[in-house]
């Protein structure tokens, strides 16, 4: 808070008028043996000067590494503009616009990011926004369910390169109410699924497809939603917003698209900081909008033929229908989404269009020269946009050790998040990273496979 709310002299006036001696005896009513002096373990409190110092230095301590890191957390440039603006009070304090006459400037924003995001999602409308993807991608699972009420068996089938986080989570949220999610079977060379050996005795009420895949893969979207949609089941697309100026949106996936959508709007001008807050963005055709989760904002025309905004539905409804809710866990991160909102209207499409074609000839680059690396290999083949698994013949763990001691982040190990995937590397390189830092990379990498005092391979059976 950059002010003091309250002078001594507004205090003063303040008890004056309510007919009270001093602040104490508003709070009267606490017990003393409630009341505390001091709390055990808080520091003596700092002058504005010294906390800001002490917070640089403590800022300071994490460095600046290169982050080669993706896994559904993107680094990306962020102008300064966005939040410069988010930042400012009328924006940063805003809140749920429930009384549309005090709340023109918040509903018209999310007016507004709601029509970008269907514009980049090809489909028809869009929420005010979720709490994170993993969570939306529960609630578009759920949503599923509740939309194709002619299936009953209650599986989700998950294409497997859906990020494992994600269906823990939706496990976590929507697994005691009758979903079962049911990975399909991966092909070895390419890691995407592999139809000729699903099981398609049960029809499926939803197939959940992410594309790119969380290993970096890009599937045959047409070909399994038209397969999905055959078997009677909605297809739930899970999307990188980044990846849509170049790939082809969930909305014209096959010959009748994909029914929802979903994801994390972090990409969208929103720092890494430390894991959150985040966002997660939902669409979907307009004959499902009743049962998408959320509030959505509509444009309308006042008395006087003005135009306003107003909420056009609040599906959710928590307030008033609670466990019949639509919804209880559909938060609106509206500050986020403000971000999200400027970046996109910033860079516009041709912009995000670069950011997301530069972010790939990175990756490109990257991987080229890391796989010149006696030791190094894709793990699988086929195209992909700006994320790569690779397999290294030698524990990775190591390796990321060795990397880090020289200021380099160097991937994610997929072997806490994929168990059946021995010594393998998911590498990502966005916009941010310059010719230069990637080849301190790839240097990096070439000294520590050819060091043997720092990593050794695996031995042959």
């Amino acid at each position: 808070m950059p002010f003091i709310p309250h002078t001594k002299k507004d205090t003063e006036e303040m008890l004056d008028a309510i007919g009270v001696s001093d602040i104490e005896t508003l709070f009267d009513e606490i017990p003393d043996e409630l009341r505390i002096d001091s709390l055990a373990g808080v520091p003596d409190a700092l002058s504005e000067m010294h906390i800001t110092r002490l917070m640089r230095e403590r800022a300071e301590k994490d460095g600046a590494p290169l982050c080669f890191i993706g896994a559904g957390a993107y680094e990306h440039h962020i102008p300064t503009a966005v939040w410069d603006i988010a930042t400012r009070g009328e924006y940063y304090s805003a809140y749920t616009p429930y009384q549309a006459e005090a709340s023109q400037g918040t509903l018209q924003t999310i007016y507004e990011y709601q029509s970008m995001i269907t514009e980049l999602t090809g489909l028809d409308a869009s929420n005010a926004s979720l709490y994170d993807g993993a969570s939306g991608f529960a609630e578009a699972a759920l949503m599923a369910v509740r939309v194709n009420r002619k299936v009953k068996s209650g599986r989700v089938l998950v294409a497997p390169g859906v990020n494992p986080v994600y269906v823990k989570v939706a496990n976590a949220i929507a697994g005691r109410q009758g979903i079962t999610f049911e990975s399909l079977p991966a092909d070895p060379q390419t890691g995407n699924v592999e139809l000729e050996q699903v099981d398609d005795s049960c029809v499926p009420v939803a197939v959940v497809i992410q594309q790119p895949s969380f290993v970096g893969t890009l599937e045959d979207v047409d070909r399994l939603t038209d397969w999905a949609h055959a078997q009677g089941a909605l297809v739930v697309a899970v999307v990188n917003p980044t990846s849509l100026a170049l790939l082809k949106a969930p909305g014209h996936w096959g010959q009748q698209g994909a029914d929802v959508a979903s994801g994390e709007g972090q990409p969208l001008g929103v720092p890494l900081s430390s894991g959150g807050p985040y966002f997660g963005f939902m669409t979907c055709k307009q004959k499902h909008i009743r049962q998408m989760p959320g509030r959505i904002v509509g444009r309308t025309t006042d008395l006087d033929g003005d135009p306003g905004f107003s909420l056009t539905l609040q599906a959710r409804e928590q307030h008033i229908r609670r466990s019949k809710a639509t919804s209880n866990i559909c938060t609106n991160q509206g500050l986020m989404v403000t971000a999200a909102t400027i970046y996109m209207a910033l860079l516009g499409y041709e912009g995000l269009a670069r950011v997301a074609a530069r972010s790939h000839q990175n990756t490109a680059r990257l991987i080229d020269g890391l796989c010149a690396i006696d030791g190094i290999e894709r793990l699988y083949e086929g195209p992909y946009f700006h994320e790569v698994a690779l397999r290294l013949d030698r524990p990775v763990a190591p390796v990321l050790e060795a990397l880090a001691a020289r200021d380099i982040l160097g991937g994610l190990d997929l072997s806490a998040y994929c168990p059946d995937i021995e010594d393998a590397l998911l590498v990502c390189a966005t916009e941010t990273k310059t010719d230069e830092d990637i080849d301190a990379y790839i240097s990096a990498m070439q000294d520590i496979f050819h060091s043997r005092s720092q990593t050794q391979p695996r031995k042959s059976a």
